[in-house]
């Protein structure tokens, strides 16, 4: 590899040495009435085994364990931040993320029960978020707190924890979690529709966008048309998968969910990091075009303009970016109208080849209320 290459690699590096040798944050249990912000309950599905203090750890789990968090969102915080308390003896509601409930369903029909409740009161809607590389169980709990709460994502939230190492240097062990993980996942969408869920949005970050893809595959393989056609879209954020292995899993699962949204950007250094460690530099998360992807129907959003750092959870994370994404009923609107109806939505330049499109987004005042430098 050339000298210039490996130089654009070191800020990403220097991000997963530095996380290294960070204190993980944990979940804390705080009474409801001690927190003065508003809480979001999250169903939980999660194949990682639950460890003798009571919390779901790294270690894999061949049994789909059934839950729900109640996720407490500090009022005194920027958005799209998550912050863990400096000491969980002595949390501060104003700025902390914390739980003010865990409940541990031992049966499905337990959880299906509950969880129907919350869908009748949501419009039959569910919205199942799965997490990327190098995260503990409470790091993907409270991102998917933080994002349905920034976001408003309308529906009942369910995430799905598969079991990463959460260890910077532990990709290869990750790839294979997530592969061990897809039966969970397919379990947990199936759990959903069976609880009354008519419409199910996948949202999956890094990793977890491969581990999405395969369990889509699964259940195209199954020739389950009744359960595909419960998933109302699919939104891949900053996907760490090889471009060709998503072209041949989208082959196999044929019409793909509509609408079909990846975010990416080619500034994204966690990618460039992982395209080194494979030796695969197509990722599909930093694409700089979508020739690629041209027979398929989907839509690339590159936010290269919006910056978090590595680039490499910038959707989830910038706050002009979820300013903008707050206006997804009306992408989705607009993704399922004219080409020219989607050049007046979004500020950027839209990009068409044949079935995909690209939309590179520009951070303008009149969307996200700020201008933002590149």
């Amino acid at each position: 590899m050339k000298k210039t290459s490996l130089r654009r690699l070191l800020p990403a590096l220097a991000l997963a040495l530095l996380t290294a040798c960070t204190p993980r944050g944990t979940i804390t249990i705080v009474p409801p009435e001690t927190v003065p912000g508003p809480i979001v309950p999250l169903f939980v599905g999660t194949t990682r085994q639950l460890d003798v203090g009571g919390l779901y750890g790294p270690d894999r789990s061949e049994a789909l364990h059934l839950a729900r968090y109640d996720i407490a969102i500090p009022p005194a915080r920027q958005i799209g931040k998550v912050v863990f308390p400096k000491r969980p003896t002595k949390p501060d509601p104003q700025t902390d993320f914390l739980t003010t409930a865990q409940v541990f369903y031992p049966t499905e029909m337990g959880f299906r029960g509950d969880l129907s409740r919350a869908l009748a009161a949501n419009d039959d809607e569910a919205v199942i978020f799965v997490h990327g590389f190098n995260n503990t169980f409470a790091e993907g709990l409270y991102r998917f707190a933080q994002l349905d709460h920034d976001l408003q994502i309308p529906g009942v939230a369910v995430h799905y924890s598969w079991p990463s190492a959460a260890q910077p240097l532990g990709y290869v062990q990750d790839r294979d979690s997530a592969l061990f993980a897809r039966d969970g996942l397919e379990e947990l969408i199936r759990d959903v529709a069976k609880a009354g869920a008519k419409r199910i949005v996948l949202v999956a970050h890094s990793m977890g966008g491969q581990l999405t893809m395969e369990a889509l595959r699964q259940i195209a393989l199954r020739g389950d048309q009744g359960l595909m056609n419960r998933i109302d879209g699919v939104v891949l954020i900053s996907p760490d998968m090889d471009v060709d292995v998503f072209r041949m899993t989208a082959k196999v699962i044929g019409d793909l969910p509509e609408p079909f949204i990846i975010f990416g950007s080619p500034r994204d250094g966690v990618l460039r990091l992982s395209g080194f460690i494979t030796g695969q530099q197509g990722r599909l998360g930093a694409l700089e075009d979508v020739t690629k992807l041209a027979d398929l129907d989907v839509t690339y959003l590159d936010v290269a303009a919006f910056r978090d750092g590595t680039g490499h959870f910038t959707a989830g994370t910038s706050p002009g970016l979820i300013s903008l994404i707050g206006k997804i009923e009306d992408v989705n609107a607009a993704f399922r109208g004219d080409a020219a109806a989607r050049t007046g939505l979004l500020p950027g330049v839209v990009i068409t080849f044949r079935r995909a499109t690209r939309i590179i987004l520009s951070p303008v005042s009149q969307i996200t209320g700020t201008t933002l430098s590149p």
